[in-house]
């Protein structure tokens, strides 16, 4: 295969999610939260020059079974009930069962560092401030897994602009909220807590780069890290840190709880790659969750278009 093909960015669309009624109903939810105005159109944000357009009741029975390919698609009950969160259990099926009474409200995130302006907002600062946008995009799990999700939320960028970055800021790290009361994975002395993460700057301002808020129409679940997580989907879910509370510029590359327990096997990056092996398994191929195949993973989980150019300098065998 040409390197050409790799780097071709593969569009998500919206007949790749099944519509729950709370979806269809996502305006009814915004209005009634005060998050738009009652002739505002959510954003949808898929790369490509046409985003795609929400999906109409008349049409679900069009699309509500398969994606494009024809394949089964994920369902709201497995975004929510399918979770990797280390802060509750190793056990994917009991995240849910766990988190579901984690108080997410009051909340607030800190953003600070080599800024010139330096600011704490709460939850409902960001709600308010940043337009909330619909954006459907992949998630795929380091572990070889992936889902679709329709994803709520802003841009990290326009957040960042508030705080007005300085030309000395390189990095950007990003710390989840310690609170081993309500979250009993925490209590285990093997990981590093709290959970911390990284990006560059430039991969922090790219437009696809998420704050998220909610999914399906609704506020965020617990277990899907409410009630603020980032999404960046070119990269491994393991980048995508949960219930965050710090925000921090810096000049140097920051640790990351992965990278600190197994630097050979979770690297600072962690860009989606095919032709890059996990030490223990391949992740030429993925799980979607639902499905009883394999499909072929995408270089940059098919956002190559949009990200490939933030790597030219880099060589990305290495990954880890």
């Amino acid at each position: 295969m040409s390197s050409k093909a790799l780097l071709k960015s593969v569009p998500v669309k919206s007949s790749e999610i099944t519509p729950e009624h709370v979806y269809l109903n996502r305006r009814q939810f915004l209005k009634a939260m005060g998050i738009i105005g009652a002739g505002t159109f959510l954003a949808s944000c898929a790369p490509s020059a046409q985003s795609p357009q929400p999906t109409a009741p008349e049409d679900l029975k069009a699309s509500a079974a398969t994606d494009e390919l024809g394949d089964p698609l994920n369902t709201y009950e497995e975004i929510t009930h399918y979770n990797n969160y280390y802060e509750f259990t190793t056990d994917k099926r009991d995240v849910a069962m766990l988190a579901k009474d984690f108080i997410t409200s009051p909340w607030q995130v800190k953003v600070y560092g080599l800024v010139n302006k330096p600011k704490t907002f709460g939850l409902e600062d960001l709600l308010q401030q940043f337009p909330q946008e619909e954006r459907i995009y992949r998630l795929r799990c380091v572990e070889a897994w992936s889902m679709v999700i329709p994803w709520m939320g802003f841009s990290l960028s326009a957040l960042l602009k508030e705080v007005e970055p300085l030309s000395a800021a390189k990095y950007v790290r990003f710390e989840s909220v310690m609170n081993p009361d309500q979250m009993p994975g925490q209590k285990q002395k093997f990981y590093p807590w709290p959970y911390q993460e990284g990006l560059t700057i430039e991969e922090a301002m790219h437009d696809l780069t998420l704050m998220a808020t909610g999914l399906y129409g609704k506020m965020l679940p617990p277990q899907n890290g409410a009630p603020l997580r980032l999404v960046v989907p070119w990269k491994y879910g393991f980048k995508s840190i949960k219930a965050i509370v710090k925000i921090e510029l810096i000049d140097y590359e920051p640790n990351t709880l992965w990278s600190t327990i197994a630097p050979n096997e979770y690297g600072f990056y962690a860009n989606v790659n095919p032709q890059v092996s996990h030490p223990r398994w391949s992740q030429a191929s993925e799980r979607r969750i639902g499905e009883s195949g394999r499909r072929p993973t995408l270089m940059f989980n098919g956002y190559a278009e949009q990200v490939a150019h933030l790597y030219k300098d880099i060589n990305l065998k290495d990954f880890y």
